[in-house]
């Protein structure tokens, strides 16, 4: 079990870093001109689908116990 945990921590580093670099590549798109909108798009979507990981992961990692 402590060996998954470990595991799911690196995936949800993985995840954190992968996102965070898609935030300075969608950063840097906006700035282009002309704006290349699907491929914005595509770029955000992809960030969401991170973000909706992470907060799976996350859950699993350190799950909400009833108080």
């Amino acid at each position: 079990m402590d060996e998954q945990l470990h595991s799911l921590s690196r995936r949800l580093i993985e995840l954190r870093i992968e996102h965070a670099d898609l935030d300075g590549m969608i950063d840097r798109l906006v700035e282009q001109s002309p704006l290349d909108e699907l491929a914005l798009q595509r770029l955000k979507k992809r960030r969401l689908a991170l973000r909706d990981q992470i907060a799976r992961l996350e859950q699993v990692c350190d799950p909400q116990e009833p108080a």
